[in-house]
């Protein structure tokens, strides 16, 4: 089963540079609203870890840029949970412009489980394990991940 949700946002003018185009940096932000949507649908949000006595900080993320942001567009970004045994938490993003359905970046995110101490948590905790369970994560085309 895959988990995906999709959220359309809109860029503010302080967003853009001098050229009409959305800043760099201004793309972690939508990646950050991203996995805030997909927290509140499935539950994955950021008090369920903190619940849990747990941090999941970004330890990677990248993006691709296709083609610009600018001022006036209405883009729609999609987050897509991958299915992972370690003690991580991947997303993988599209965004595209709702005009034509272009895609105009790619992201993923990557973030790793610490206790409240800030110490690295090496082995899934309980909670994610039956958080994945419940949302068959491993059903179908993931159950290899179960047994390398």
């Amino acid at each position: 089963m895959q988990l995906k949700t999709s959220k359309t946002f809109d860029i503010r003018f302080s967003e853009v540079d001098s050229m009409n185009v959305v800043w760099h940096g201004s793309y972690a932000l939508y990646l950050e609203d991203a996995r805030e949507a997909f927290g509140a649908e499935y539950g994955l949000d950021y008090m369920n870890y903190f619940n849990h006595h747990c941090y999941a900080p970004i330890a990677e993320e990248t993006i691709r840029y296709r083609k610009p942001l600018r001022y006036g567009m209405k883009p729609r970004i999609d987050i897509i949970y991958r299915p992972t045994i370690s003690a991580k938490v991947i997303f993988d993003y599209e965004i595209h412009d709702t005009a034509d359905d272009s895609l105009v970046a790619t992201g993923r995110s990557i973030q790793a489980f610490m206790d409240m101490d800030y110490q690295l948590i090496l082995y899934s905790p309980a909670w994610y394990k039956e958080w994945q369970e419940k949302w068959h994560v491993f059903d179908g085309e993931n159950q290899d991940l179960l047994h390398p």
